[in-house]
């Protein structure tokens, strides 16, 4: 971790800086894929597809399917930073949600909106 004063401002400030990178890393993943997914759909309209009897139909629906899911994925992640974000103004930033326990600091570095610590992770 980093150094921190005596009341921990300076590792507040890099959690803070962390969580600021990783959510601005997700709005742009957001936005690029919120794109992808637009595109795939115009594409797909200005077309009579048929799903059964084209290869090419089921290529675009795989596309869109898959670029639909990583969107999803990305939107949940930023939810999890927003929520560590909570967590850090709660004073419960680095504690397990489940058990309580202190999350390593090796998994914050990792996964800076971590909300489990890797046993209850792993029970998942």
């Amino acid at each position: 971790m980093t150094a921190t004063s005596a009341d921990g401002s300076g590792e507040q400030a890099a959690i803070d800086a962390r969580l600021s990178r990783e959510r601005a890393d997700t709005l742009t993943q957001i936005a690029t894929l919120s794109a992808a997914v637009g595109e795939i759909i115009a594409a797909a309209t200005g077309v009579a597809v048929d799903d059964e009897h084209d290869p090419e139909g089921q290529t675009i629906a795989f596309e869109r399917a898959q670029a639909t899911a990583l969107l999803d994925q990305a939107r949940a992640r930023l939810a999890d930073i927003d929520a560590a974000f909570d967590r850090v103004r709660a004073g419960a930033y680095g504690i397990c949600v489940r058990c309580g326990q202190p999350i390593a600091a090796a998994r914050l570095e990792a996964r800076p909106a971590a909300a489990l610590c890797i046993g209850c992770a792993s029970k998942r």
